[in-house]
């Protein structure tokens, strides 16, 4: 119900009226600021059972940090204070370069293309980044990008210069020719699992992209949809865990996906939180291996 001004009040005039105004307000804003006050206590001298490590996941996005002195004595330092196994992330894994770092920026110059567009594929530089890895005990959660420029439906400008200009350039662009991109992706988990070993690599988690509901993605749902359900043959072969940045799919192309591979563990970072559900035991997985990678018998795999 609405308040009656009285003769009084008007007749004192608006000084009055702005200092009832005042003190109300000031009151109501006390009431709730003591309505939403809390107290905590903090027993540090009293146990409450084992703490389990959040802590053992990191990132960063130039990958070629990774072996300079610094980074080396790091991922030591990392792996060390970790009871845990310590997973660290790198953006730029498939971005083309020559392997030089400034901030947000790295390449590895996997996969280039010969004057007739036949892919070349270089490994040098990715594996000075996996071997650091390795060799201090680091687990890779591996990210699948990002485009190289031989293969970005817009490559150009290719390489940004941050802070100066927009970050999200030619590599941030979905793939001209599919194939060739399943191709390249069957080609960097070969790799890593021939280098590595099957064992090792299975043990690593795997990530599609990174937040592609942002500038990470110029392309469009539906493109993302087509990339991220294309290279589903090296999860199968490779990893039975999946990291999954999942904002931007709907449901069914992401159960596309993961039917294809008996995943033990899903790892799905949504925002600040990560979210891990088990799937059911005994589920099976019907892999379509590309037919240049059979071992000769029927939808099997040379390195399954």
């Amino acid at each position: 119900m609405p308040l009656k001004t009285s003769s009084a009040v008007r007749a004192i005039g608006h000084p009055l009226t702005a200092l009832l105004l005042l003190f109300f307000t000031t009151s109501w804003s006390r009431s709730q600021d003591a309505e939403q006050s809390a107290t905590i206590e903090v027993h540090a001298d009293q146990p409450d059972g084992t703490m389990i490590p959040i802590w053992n996941y990191f990132g960063y996005d130039e990958p070629n940090y990774t072996y300079g002195p610094n980074g080396k004595k790091l991922l030591a330092e990392l792996a060390a204070a970790s009871p845990a196994p310590v997973y660290v992330r790198v953006h730029n894994l498939l971005t083309t370069g020559d392997g030089s770092a400034s901030l947000k920026w790295g390449s590895t110059n996997v996969y280039t293309e010969d004057a007739a567009g036949k892919p070349v594929y270089s490994w040098v530089i990715l594996d000075r980044i996996f071997d650091t890895f390795h060799a201090a005990g680091i687990k890779p959660l591996v990210e699948i990008g990002f485009m190289p420029e031989a293969l970005s439906s817009h490559p150009q400008p290719y390489r940004h210069n941050f802070p100066q200009g927009p970050v999200f350039t030619g590599w941030a662009y979905p793939p001209k020719d599919y194939q060739k991109w399943a191709e390249l992706v069957f080609q960097f988990v070969h790799h890593l699992g021939e280098r590595y070993g099957d064992t090792e690599v299975k043990t690593w988690l795997w990530e599609v992209w990174n937040e592609p509901d942002i500038g990470y993605w110029q392309g469009t749902r539906d493109e993302f949809s087509s990339y991220t359900t294309t290279p589903s043959t090296p999860f199968c072969a490779r990893s039975r865990r999946l990291a999954w940045v999942a904002r931007i799919l709907p449901a069914p192309p992401i159960r596309k996906l993961l039917s294809s591979c008996a995943v033990s563990s899903i790892i799905a970072p949504v925002g600040a939180t990560t979210c891990r559900r088990k799937l059911p035991r005994g589920s099976t997985s019907s892999c379509s291996i590309p037919k240049a990678h059979r071992n000769g018998k029927t939808g099997t795999s040379s390195w399954a």
